[in-house]
């Protein structure tokens, strides 16, 4: 049998190889003495994420945060980088969402086994919890890339018989509860995590913390290494991907103090998470060496938020062969061979002949369009103009703002038949993001004489990947400057999907007007009022609506393909992951 070397991805037949090793209980093979000793001892980078989202079949996720850490993990196996990951086992999942024929949003828990796709090993840690020893054991999931590359993910748990009840529910729900259940997951997750890499021997030379939910893992380094701070900056890679400080979490002193004891001197978090609150982003903040925003835009608002501090800009990317169709992956395979493992060769894409493209187009339209036959039950039309809008359900991403005038969707509609197709899930305490599920369901109520309108329930990787595939254009409303980056127009673009978006985020850098897509609104550096930016977003909404974009599908498909084209060739050849792995190479784990 053929297999790959795990460092320099080299075939081996494994019934001639003689350098061998078993590791967490499952066996490797290597071509040489420095690829064996590299893989068993050499330098690793440590990526820490509350939450995963590495799996369909394992819940760990809840958006954009999450798949994005799973497409990092997909893209350094690919790379056969160095990479370790952590996180929660959040076994109770995030949100299974059903909702009523009038809109309301249903919750219950997404749980899963372990068991069922993980490999629980023998090593324990534990951390001190209102002066309790609370044991965390972890479960493996490796993930493997055909190039040979692996990257072990470890799912932290407190769920042993050892443990108060009240501690082994700590990793049970991915951020449910209070504050005070909050912090609990974050200690298991930063200082938890720290020790059970420690107890597996890794040599860890960079610990990347995506968001501030693991920074606990500062403080533990802080003792590791005799308080200095300068060392442990040398160690930590932080990103940050929250534009607001409302969004930073933050937790009293006094339950800092009521959790963690003495465990920690106080006068550490003080110094460095901030005075009044522990701020968790300003701890990671303080003892980081390298940090980033998630777009240039993203970047420069968070100067703002925090100056005098020196952030970078790496802007996000997906996975390409993950999120790009099956339709769309045989084409590329046929005209442009080695596109899976070189992303930026999507260039080429200009030479794949038009109705190739279209074809490919249609049938992956075609099987969006039967799933939400299956679903909804609704019939659409493959030959209809469909707009595509899935996301978290939370006020500022505005899933409304295409409905804001009714007389003028109408009267659009009559111009040129639009469908319309949502997804998303709002988090249960969020109300106003349920608020905006229903209005949508009002919405199709009051259209549905004339636009077709779905609604998928229960939004998942499956979900996004079949939209951002079949629909033809790929809205986004997003308030400015909340957007840090988004990543689904991304996916949409690896498809061919047009993007037609606000400028914040990623589109900012992305948006070739007419080329690559369509903005909405101004540019997210004209000072204006908030009144008068919604007023001109809601007008060149529909005027491009009217004037560009369905005259442009219907009229002129010669032009829309090359706009396809386009989104391939100018978008996807760039925002994919293997260029932001290689940017946090360069510019973060090596220095």
């Amino acid at each position: 049998m053929i297999l790959r070397d795990p460092v320099c991805g080299m075939p081996i037949d494994s019934e001639k190889v003689k350098l061998k090793a078993e590791v967490w209980g499952k066996l490797y093979f290597f071509c040489s003495e420095n690829c064996m000793q590299s893989f068993l001892k050499g330098p690793r980078i440590a990526y820490f994420s509350m939450e995963i989202g590495i799996k369909n079949e394992i819940p760990t996720y809840s958006g954009g945060l999450g798949v994005l850490a799973g497409d990092t993990i997909y893209s350094a196996a690919d790379l056969r980088l160095p990479l370790i990951a952590v996180t929660l086992v959040s076994r109770m999942g995030y949100v299974k969402q059903k909702i009523t024929p009038d809109g309301e949003q249903l919750e219950s828990p997404d749980e899963w086994n372990p068991l069922d796709f993980l490999k629980l090993l023998p090593s324990i840690a534990s951390v001190q919890i209102e002066g309790r020893d609370v044991k965390i054991q972890a479960w493996l999931y490796e993930h493997q890339s055909p190039t040979g590359g692996v990257v072990p993910v470890f799912f932290l748990d407190t769920d042993l018989d050892e443990n108060a009840q009240e501690d082994r529910e700590i990793t049970n729900y991915l951020y449910g509860g209070d504050d005070e259940y909050r912090l609990k997951q974050e200690i298991v997750l930063g200082i938890g995590g720290t020790r059970i890499l420690k107890l597996l021997g890794f040599n860890v030379r960079k610990y990347h913390m995506n968001e501030g939910h693991s920074s606990l893992l500062t403080l533990e380094l802080l003792k590791e290494n005799t308080a200095n701070a300068e060392k442990v900056r040398d160690l930590c890679v932080f990103t940050t991907h929250t534009p607001v400080e409302a969004g930073f979490d933050k937790f009293s002193y006094s339950l800092v103090q009521s959790l963690l004891g003495n465990d920690f001197p106080l006068d550490g978090f003080t110094q460095y998470g901030g005075e009044e609150k522990l701020n968790m982003t300003l701890l990671a903040l303080n003892l980081s060496e390298f940090v980033n925003g998630v777009s240039s835009e993203h970047m420069e608002y968070s100067k703002r938020l925090f100056p005098g501090y020196y952030l970078r800009a790496i802007t996000n990317g997906v996975h390409s062969y993950r999120w790009t169709c099956q339709y769309f992956r045989e084409l590329y395979d046929k005209h442009i061979p080695g596109w899976a493992n070189e992303p930026e060769l999507l260039v080429r894409v200009s030479e794949i002949p038009e109705e190739e493209v279209w074809d490919a187009h249609v049938k992956a339209k075609g099987a969006l369009m039967n799933f939400i036959k299956e679903r909804n039950g609704i019939e659409m039309d493959t030959n209809v103009l469909t707009i595509g809008f899935a996301r978290r359900s939370t006020e500022y991403k505005r899933a409304t703002l295409i409905f804001s005038d009714i007389a003028r969707l109408r009267e659009i509609n009559n111009l040129g038949k639009l469908q319309l197709i949502f997804s998303g899930k709002a988090h249960p305490r969020d109300t106003e993001g349920k608020v905006l599920i229903k209005q949508i369901y009002e919405y199709m109520s009051q259209l549905k004489n004339d636009v077709k309108i779905a609604y998928l329930e229960n939004y998942d990787m499956d979900i996004g990947a079949k939209l951002t595939s079949g629909v033809d254009v790929w809205l986004n409303t997003p308030k400015p400057p909340l957007e840090a980056s988004g990543t689904s127009g991304m996916k949409a673009a690896h498809n061919g999907v047009i993007n037609f978006s606000v400028l914040d985020g990623w589109w900012a850098e992305g948006c070739i007007e007419g080329v690559t897509g369509w903005s909405i609104g101004p540019s997210p550096a004209e000072s204006i009022s908030e009144q008068e930016r919604r007023r001109r977003e809601i007008e060149d909404l529909y005027n491009k609506l009217k004037y560009l974009i369905i005259p442009s599908f219907y009229k002129e498909r010669d032009e829309w393909i090359t706009l396809m084209k386009n989104s391939v060739a100018k978008v996807a050849y760039y925002f994919n992951s293997y260029r932001m792995m290689l940017r946090y190479i360069t510019s973060a784990y090596l220095i």
